[in-house]
């Protein structure tokens, strides 16, 4: 994350925090040089001198502009670099969310699934909405990981002379996905403990029939939680600084193509869309992120319809009444009423 944030503050942050905060005059030494390790001597005015740049990756650096040096918040102040990353955190979430989760619904969602008996009304501006409200709350609880990794804590390591070996640099991948699929199917069972799901994993369970727009649509906890274990992992593994950006940005995307409706595949093995959709129809089945080992050795596997592959049963009247009634037994016993709307009726509560 210290190569995000270095990018971040020398295209937005260092003239921002140079107008927000701006260094007091008389510490100003006007026509200072100041020179780093790598760089040639440079002619801006330096507050206080305490920081030097060093490039957060020895595969490319960026020459810090006059901004840099302009600000009483010098890069490496913790609680600017808390501020930088918690709105990185939050905006950049959104963006990777709105690019990813429009592209899906444009270019890939069958939009035959408004026509289902148990799509929500106004269901894409409600996922929306819930994704809108969790993304700075999240945003909060994740920041402490990311300033940890930055101030050197986690075991990021940037050239292959610095990992365990060349051999890692391919290992670390299939050993993040086996780990974090292990960490987030015990997570999200355990988010459907009677006493948690009401509280915490329900509005996410709000979306029967979910758009690629419902990817983020949970409650604040509920996708801190789930996101604990790609923060933990670098602070037990080593893990390569380009390898945990591609990661982040990887799994925003897998989240909204789990939700995307597109079963591309019937993979006894990679827990996709179809067996997504399976949790979502019949909830307690198909807890796992990325595979469906932990499901089937956890007794929670449950296999896609095959009717879902046949484009032309996929959206049968029959299938979609014999989806209905499954999904009415299930709220019944999960959540004991529905108070959803559905389109284009609304069922009657169940009790």
């Amino acid at each position: 994350m210290d190569i995000v944030l270095e990018i971040a503050d020398t295209f937005l942050f260092d003239p921002f925090y140079a107008t927000l905060l701006p260094a007091h005059a008389p510490s100003l030494k006007a026509n200072a040089t100041f020179s780093s390790p790598r760089h040639e001597p440079t002619s801006y005015a330096i507050p206080h001198a305490t920081w030097q740049y060093e490039p957060s990756t020895k595969y490319f650096s960026i020459e810090p502009s006059k901004y840099a040096y302009m600000s009483q918040w010098s890069r490496d102040d913790w609680q600017r670099q808390a501020l930088s990353l918690y709105l990185i955190t939050w905006l950049f979430g959104v963006l990777v969310y709105y690019v990813f989760a429009s592209a899906s619904y444009f270019f890939v969602f069958d939009k035959a699934t408004f026509a289902h008996p148990r799509y929500l009304k106004n269901q894409i501006k409600m996922e929306m909405k819930q994704a809108n409200i969790a993304f700075p709350i999240m945003a909060i609880f994740t920041v402490p990981w990311f300033l940890l990794e930055v101030r050197g804590y986690a075991k990021l390591y940037d050239t292959t002379a610095e990992g365990p070996g060349r051999w890692y640099n391919y290992l670390q991948f299939p050993i993040f996905v086996t780990f974090t699929d292990l960490c987030i199917y015990w997570i999200h069972r355990g988010l459907h403990h009677p006493k948690v799901y009401k509280h915490v994993h329900k509005p996410h369970h709000k979306w029967i029939m979910p758009t690629p727009f419902a990817s983020h649509a949970f409650h604040p906890l509920d996708g801190y939680v789930q996101g604990l274990p790609y923060h933990i992992f670098p602070f037990l593994f080593p893990l390569s600084k380009f390898a945990y950006v591609a990661l982040f940005i990887f799994v925003n995307i897998w989240t909204v193509l789990i939700h995307d409706g597109e079963y591309a595949h019937n993979s006894p093995i990679i827990n996709g869309a179809a067996c997504h959709t399976m949790h979502h129809l019949y909830f307690n089945y198909n807890y796992g992120q990325f595979t469906t080992l932990w499901d089937r050795l956890g007794g929670s596997y449950r296999r896609p319809n095959d009717e879902l592959f046949q484009k032309e049963l996929k959206t049968c009247q029959s299938e979609w009444k014999r989806q209905a009634k499954a999904v009415d037994e299930m709220v019944q016993q999960v959540e004991g009423e529905d108070d959803r709307k559905y389109l284009p009726n609304e069922p009657k509560k169940v009790r």
